[in-house]
This record gives structure tokens, C-alpha cells and sequence, in this order.
């Protein structure tokens, strides 16, 4: 069963933004290992209700960004990198949601201490297991 991918039209983000969001945290996160094909444009676009081209606009920038790869016969696959890059990667995506609660803090008139203290105290917070847990 595939990853599952879930796109919302009306969040302000762009699709192909989305699905390349997605595709990166579930590869990040080993949901999808070095090696995994994914599914064809055709198909995600049709899973998805979007246009090919939308697909194909995120599979190209991944490609392009060096986490894809094309196989022989054209098939899409996770690309193998170095831990380092995959952990880059990690923090990257991390940065982006603290950035964005960061301005929702600001927004809010919450102070910096605040948000700190809010945020260790979300850290120490036991949390569930996600598949890459151990």
C-alpha cells in the first residue's frame, strides 16, 4: 500500500509544493527507503484528483533536487544519499514549521520566553511512535 499522500486545495500552498513536502518527509523519515518506486504520474494524479502535470512539475524539481532518480524503462525511484544529506534534510523541514510557528507566535502576541518555554515543554512531552521510531 502506498504512502499515504493527502493534498489541500485550500491551505495557500501550491500542490506540486505539497506533494514535494510530503515526498521529502516520508523519505526523510525512512517511510519510503532508498530504492522505493513511486507511483507513476498517471496514477498519483489520479489518486490524487490533480492534473499530470502537477505530479510531474514535483517529481521533476525532486529529480532535479537530487532525491529522485529515473531508472531504466522511466521509473522513479528514491534516490540512495549519504546519511548526512538525509539528516540536512530532517532539519530543513524542521526549520520550515518552526519558522512558520514563529510568525504564529509573533501574530499572537506571544513573547519569545513564552514560546521557548511552550516549546521545551512540547519537546519533553512524550510523543507517539511514528513507523521510523524505534
Amino acid at each position: 500500500m502506498p504512502p499515504l499522500l493527502v493534498i489541500n486545495p485550500h491551505n495557500g500552498v501550491p500542490a506540486y509544493r505539497q506533494l514535494m513536502d510530503q515526498l521529502k518527509l516520508q523519505i526523510a523519515t525512512g517511510v519510503l527507503p532508498a530504492g522505493a518506486e513511486l507511483a507513476s504520474t498517471r496514477a498519483l494524479s489520479t489518486e490524487l484528483t490533480l492534473n499530470p502535470m502537477t505530479i510531474s512539475k514535483a517529481y521533476n524539481l525532486l529529480e532535479r533536487e537530487g532525491v529522485l532518480e529515473r531508472r531504466r524503462g522511466q521509473t522513479l525511484v528514491v534516490r540512495d544519499r549519504p546519511r548526512a544529506a538525509v539528516a540536512t534534510d530532517k532539519l530543513a523541514h524542521l526549520r520550515e514549521h518552526l519558522a512558520a510557528a514563529a510568525t504564529m507566535a509573533t501574530q499572537l502576541g506571544i513573547s519569545r520566553p513564552q514560546a521557548l518555554k511552550l516549546f521545551r515543554e512540547t519537546l519533553a512531552a512524550p510523543t507517539p511512535k511514528t513507523p521510523s521510531s524505534p
